[in-house]
């Protein structure tokens, strides 16, 4: 235990709703998939929840005042009078807790509660590698007590700034700490997506003569954070992680029979930075904007204009010392 007065001495616990969990409702109902593999997920919901009881035990043993509360129950009611909040599971449990977080005045310690093992690493593609982890369910006894009396290593996160503008309505979605995906609701259908150019022209609105008109699969944008997740497997640049910019990939730019191929080319990923932003009007009947995976996202229809910066409040986030 560290000595002295805890920093942090109002607590929410985020924790993290198992597939075990999940699963063993549907099954309740005689809903469950029959090809699941019990015991191993019954394993893994076992890992997990002995991660949680360590944590409270730590919290009670440090004096630590708290509350818990589901991942797919978390509210802002939740916040209320809280200086720290912790999210036990993994880089999705992060990621929807810090949507919460858009004031960014409320730190987020994420706890990986099922850590993959080096000898796992090939072929348990589902578990997390907890890169938004400061602590894991092996190591948190050691580091969970310096993190709360003030030590551990505090990093501001870049996060994205999405307005979506309507016929009627002007709608800011949560702050995205990874990145957005902004594609056609059905992956067979390549949308006729006319993007505003990264406008990196004083940030104009759309103009004919300033943008680009693409064919593509989607359009993904990422923070630094994001850099080294989904966008960096569809081609994307890898970012350092103080940065503010963001980074833009077109995905499945369709350019063969453009006259100029190689011009477009050269427009399908491109960083651009704190001041510059982007601007796009979705040209097809329906779109979606996926933020941080697949579980949240927004609807588009013909005609939305879509600005995005890096403008967003940024992410008090703890995050490894090693």
């Amino acid at each position: 235990m560290a000595g002295g007065t805890a920093l942090f001495r109002r607590l929410l616990v985020v924790i993290k709703q198992t597939a075990y969990e999940e699963y063993s409702q549907l099954r309740a109902r005689g809903q469950a998939p029959k090809a699941l593999r019990w015991k191993r997920l019954e394993s893994r919901y076992e890992s997990h929840k002995e991660c949680v009881n360590d944590l409270l035990d730590i919290l009670r043993r440090n004096d630590i005042a708290f509350s818990c509360v589901n991942r797919v129950e978390l509210d802002r009611q939740h916040l209320a009078d809280v200086d720290l909040v912790i999210a036990v599971g993994g880089d999705g449990t992060v990621l929807s807790t810090a949507h919460f977080l858009d004031h960014g005045t409320i730190p987020l310690l994420g706890i990986n509660s099922d850590p993959i093992s080096e000898a796992d690493k090939i072929n348990s593609q589902s578990r997390s590698h907890g890169a938004l982890c400061a602590c894991t369910r092996d190591n948190m006894k050691g580091k969970l007590p310096r993190i709360l009396h003030g030590g551990g290593v505090l990093s501001e996160k870049a996060r994205i700034q999405c307005i979506v503008k309507s016929t009627f309505s002007e709608t800011r979605l949560v702050p995205a700490l990874n990145d957005l995906l902004i594609a056609n609701p059905r992956p067979n259908i390549l949308p006729r997506s006319q993007y505003g150019t990264v406008t990196r022209f004083g940030g104009e609105l759309y103009e004919e003569h300033n943008s680009l008109n693409v064919w593509s699969s989607g359009l993904w944008i990422s923070t630094a954070t994001g850099s080294t997740a989904a966008i960096a497997s569809a081609g994307g640049k890898p970012m350092e992680p103080s940065s503010r910019s963001l980074q833009y990939l077109i995905r499945e730019h369709m350019i063969e029979n453009s006259p100029n191929k190689e011009e477009m080319k050269n427009l399908n990923n491109e960083v651009f930075s704190h001041d510059e932003k982007l601007h796009l009007r979705w040209n097809s009947q329906k779109g979606r904007i996926f933020i941080d995976g697949s579980h949240l996202m927004h609807n588009l229809e013909l005609g939305d204009e879509i600005l995005i910066n890096s403008h967003a409040p940024p992410l008090a986030l703890f995050t490894r010392d090693d």
